[in-house]
């Protein structure tokens, strides 16, 4: 055993006696564990979500003793604040990060955080991988010690994730963006999440006989791109059999300022040498399908890191006394209205995976296992039974206070507004009534809310990512099960406010007609008398709400004449 897991598994071990001996009033012997597995960009791309092209039999196999959310959504559309988003419970608005370089705790409020919120509840509180955003979002520590028991686990291969290590048809190395690759031939002869499995495992395994319960949280690093990953998954997905989007083409009435020109592609040494034009592209369609294909790969290629995870929780007996959540930060397009990446308020940029399992309430005790690992390259693999799913409308600040009612702790409070000066609330609900497959479904919120920060109302290489003092416009954005809405308006960086009357653009999607949001109706509704009325008295959500049931009250008066 190497000296930092010596120190690791030391420090484990004293802060249980801490608990036990020092304070023994948050000794929260008895209470259930928490798993909590992140992926990085990862769109509901899964067979538990009737993709028909994923293969994720592990992720599908948690699923069917599950409650699945077919429709849960993320608050930005990008890594670090929507991270920050969900484990404080707080909306950008609130945590006033919009990029990567800010820490909630000096710039908005002293924010109690979800596993925070664990630990001072008794519970070893763990984090191996891509939880918080690195860096200046989280102090350059991962929240640490305020989140975690033990200091965060990094995996040291993640080091070369950017350098050049993609082997090209030459035999020369590029930082590319499609990476398949010979794992034996890797700096370090492994990838960061074989390491962040195995430090899961591992961890898990120090736990299994403490008797103190634990929060363990598990950051996937993929599918965020570079797509470097185990060249073997590429064989599940032969490129003739890859499709390029349903809607690659530029929707003729989206506004500028609601597009992204993906930029962070554009730096990969194998997309420059494609000469691509700024800002719509197009990316030529044979490297589209080769896109598609190395993300549907990196897909498998966390389920079965999932799998070997839920294994471990099986064999460690520890999986009827576990909760499991598996989500994403964000989603991630694949093409679609000629997009790619996230940095969007799209559905395939805001909508994500979310697996909630709660021994004994999504699926009863008495089964013998509750997990096994499945091979994906084994076609023969037994399909698991049809997960039971929630379709109304969720969003990622939910997780929060959903997983404290699960564990059986106090759920937080909803946020007064403005909630800066308040260090424990939520702007999210707890889902846990929602999650019996046995009782009948309760009443939820009609709408999720998502946002995303724009420097001008034209294309700009950092339209996808602004700094704060760039920050012009937020795109606010409402979902509901008929319609998106969403409108452009202008913020100012200094005072963190939107001006919802300074209209700069707008989208409206029929859902029903329009499940791909590619045609704005946005124009063709006269909209100035209720712009005029939205303003200061309401938040921005609440103001969409209106607009969007007056909206609704029109448009069904117009198809009934």
């Amino acid at each position: 055993m190497n000296k930092s897991r010596m120190f690791s598994k030391t420090l484990i071990w004293l802060s249980v006696l801490i608990l036990q001996f020092i304070e023994p009033r948050v000794f929260a012997k008895g209470k259930l564990n928490v798993l909590y597995i992140i992926a990085d960009d990862l769109r509901p791309t899964l067979g538990c979500y009737s993709d028909p092209v994923v293969k994720s039999p592990n992720i599908d196999l948690l699923a069917s003793k599950s409650t699945v959310f077919f429709n849960a959504y993320a608050q930005q559309a990008v890594c670090g604040p929507s991270r920050t988003s969900f484990l404080t419970s707080r909306r950008p608005d609130t945590t006033k990060l919009y990029d990567f370089n800010s820490y909630w705790r000096v710039s908005a409020g002293n924010y109690t955080t979800l596993p925070q919120y664990f630990k001072s509840n008794g519970y070893i509180t763990m984090s191996v991988g891509k939880v918080f955003h690195p860096g200046i979002a989280s102090n350059h520590t991962d929240d640490y010690p305020y989140s975690w028991s033990v200091p965060p686990y990094h995996p040291p291969s993640f080091s070369y994730e950017k350098r050049k290590v993609c082997k090209d048809k030459d035999g020369t190395l590029h930082s590319n963006l499609l990476c398949s690759v010979n794992v034996s031939e890797m700096p370090l002869g492994t990838l960061p999440d074989l390491e962040n499995t195995a430090e899961a495992i591992r961890l898990l395994k120090s736990m299994k006989d403490l008797g103190n319960p634990f929060f363990l949280a598990v950051g996937f690093y993929k599918p965020h791109i570079p797509f470097r990953i185990p060249q073997e998954y590429l064989k599940l997905y032969p490129i003739e059999n890859m499709t390029l989007a349903p809607d690659p083409e530029v929707p003729k009435k989206l506004p500028e300022v609601a597009y992204n020109p993906w930029t962070d592609i554009r730096k990969r040494e194998d997309v420059q040498a494609l000469n691509i034009s700024f800002p719509y592209g197009p990316i030529p369609k044979d490297f589209q399908l080769r896109i598609r294909q190395h993300y549907f790969a990196s897909v498998s290629y966390v389920d079965a890191q999932v799998g070997k995870i839920l294994q471990a929780l099986e064999d460690l007996d520890l999986a009827k006394q576990t909760i499991v959540v598996f989500t994403s930060d964000h989603g991630w397009a694949l093409g679609e209205h000629g997009e790619w990446a996230k940095y969007s308020n799209f559905d395939v940029a805001t909508r994500v995976p979310l697996v909630v399992y709660a021994p004994g309430m999504t699926w009863p005790l008495q089964e013998d296992r509750m997990f096994s690992y499945v091979d994906v390259f084994n076609s023969a693999a037994e399909q698991p039974a049809e997960a039971y799913g929630v379709h109304g409308m969720v969003e990622l600040v939910d997780v929060f206070p959903t997983v404290a009612s699960l564990a059986g702790l106090p759920p937080p409070r909803r946020c007064p507004f403005p909630s800066f000066q308040v260090e424990l609330c939520t702007e999210g609900f707890s889902l846990a009534s929602l999650l019996d497959r046995h009782l009948r479904p309760t009443s939820h919120h009609a709408y999720a809310h998502s946002q995303y920060p724009r420097p001008s109302d034209s294309i700009r290489p950092d339209s996808d990512l602004p700094a704060l003092a760039d920050i012009r416009i937020m795109g606010y954005s409402l979902r509901s099960s008929d319609y998106r809405y969403t409108l452009w308006v202008g913020f100012d960086p200094k005072t963190f406010r939107a001006n919802m009357t300074d209209v700069h653009a707008g989208e409206l999607y029929f859902l029903a007609e329009d499940p791909g949001e590619d045609h704005n109706l946005f124009d063709e509704l006269n909209h100035g008398m209720m712009i005029r009325k939205l303003g200061a008295q309401h938040s921005w959500a609440e103001n969409l709400k209106q607009y969007l049931l007056y909206f609704s009250a029109v448009s069904k008066l117009k198809w009934t004449l």
